[in-house]
């Protein structure tokens, strides 16, 4: 596994990055194939924040801890990944076991809002992924959407988190 970790307003001692690099090898006893750790540790005024992006087998997953002190950040971000790898592990169990069943999905059509300046923008790989997969996905990057390319159509996809808790899909009309 390759770990990458960088710094923003703060200076990465040896023993900062020994302590960080630990505690994300401990990973591999979860999940054997991650590629890729990378971790950000920032101080915005008091607040030590870390973030740590894990890529393993074309599935990102994310997390971030914020507190007072920069080694209790790194504690806290390694309890909501553990959380978050256990979660992604049964969701993959559950997957196999349900495999022959096929799920429903709910199409929606999506409003669209007048945007007054875009503020962000983000580019990023397209893996080829069924709705079940991109849901697990959005879920371990804990967001509320997810852009994914669909492999049955090869069309690109969007699934959300609608407000009741449930998913919405959206696919291009053809």
């Amino acid at each position: 596994m390759n770990i990458i970790v960088t710094g923003r307003h703060l200076e990465i001692t040896p023993a900062l990055r020994d302590y960080a690099e630990k505690k994300i090898k401990r990973f591999d006893r979860y999940i054997s194939n991650i590629s890729e750790a990378i971790v950000t540790l920032s101080v915005e005024k008091y607040r030590h924040k870390v973030e740590v992006l894990l890529k393993a087998n074309g599935v990102l997953i994310q997390a971030e801890g914020i507190t007072g002190e920069v080694y209790s950040s790194i504690d806290e971000v390694v309890e909501k990944l553990e959380r978050q790898i256990k979660k992604y592990k049964e969701k993959l169990v559950s997957h196999r076991k349900s495999e022959g069943k096929a799920g429903t999905t709910e199409t929606e059509a999506a409003t669209t809002a007048e945007v007054d300046r875009i503020i962000k923008n983000k580019r990023f790989e397209l893996k080829p992924m069924n709705p079940d997969e991109a849901a697990m996905q959005m879920d371990l990057l804990d967001k509320n959407f997810f852009v994914f390319t669909n492999d049955n159509s090869g069309d690109i996809n969007v699934i959300y988190r609608r407000r009741d808790g449930n998913f919405g899909l959206i696919e291009p009309v053809k």
